[in-house]
Parts: C-alpha cells; sequence; structure tokens
C-alpha cells in the first residue's frame, strides 16, 4: 500500500498569503472599502480559501476574492482573464453554491463607479439571511 502523507493546510495558507501579496489594482480598490468592517459593518476576508470534495489526503480549493461569513458571500471581481474561463467560472461556481454560498460577481469596469458597486455589495448582502 502507498504511503501517502495527510493533506498539509500550510500549502493552502501559504498560496492565499502569496495571493494577497500581488492583489490586482482592482482588488486593492475594493478591499480599501471593505476592510475593517467599513461597509455596514460585514466583516470581510480576501483570498479567503473554500474548500470542496476534500479528504485527509487532497484537499480542493478555491479563493475566493472576498468572503463575508456572516452572509456566506462571497464578491468576485471579474477582469479581462473571465472573458475566456466561461466554462470553469460556471463550474465553479456551481461548486460553491453547492455549500450554500451566494456569489456577486462584479466586472472590474463597474469600479469607475465605486459608489454604485458598493450600493450594489450592500443591497446583495442585505437579501442574504445571515449564517446562523
Amino acid at each position: 500500500m502507498e504511503n501517502l502523507e495527510k493533506f498539509d493546510f500550510r500549502k493552502i495558507k501559504n498560496h492565499v498569503k502569496e495571493l494577497r501579496k500581488r492583489m490586482t489594482e482592482a482588488e486593492k480598490i475594493l478591499w480599501k472599502e471593505l476592510r475593517g468592517r467599513r461597509l455596514s459593518g460585514y466583516k470581510f476576508l480576501r483570498q479567503h480559501p473554500i474548500l470542496y470534495k476534500g479528504n485527509l489526503i487532497r484537499y480542493n480549493y478555491f479563493v475566493a476574492d472576498f468572503y463575508c461569513d456572516r452572509k456566506k458571500t462571497i464578491i468576485e471581481l471579474d477582469g479581462p482573464i473571465h472573458d475566456t474561463t466561461n466554462e470553469y467560472d460556471s463550474f465553479r461556481e456551481s461548486e460553491l453554491k453547492d455549500l450554500g454560498l451566494h456569489i456577486l460577481r462584479i466586472r472590474n469596469e463597474e469600479l469607475v463607479e465605486l459608489n454604485v458597486v458598493l450600493w450594489k455589495i450592500e443591497s446583495f448582502l442585505l437579501q442574504v439571511p445571515d449564517n446562523k
């Protein structure tokens, strides 16, 4: 029988740490508005790993741009790369919804009107029940 090591969560932690260091300009703009409970007291985490369909040897995970646990909501910023990843985005969204998560997608271009984006996020969160 193979000698299989248990999955090391530090790998995921290191991956998201690196992503936090290399945030896109759009992510930086939105994070400035979401951090420190600035949006109506909601706490957001950035570059947050979401585990799905795993076991002790391997965990699959997605990294959410921004995550609010109180509302089990993911905010995804869609830049130009998402124009070519429709199939993957659909798969990812389906898996996340199966976990009971709510997803709001925002195109990077929308950040030009930041107040409108913040209103859109807040309105979305108000429609989602609190996580019990």
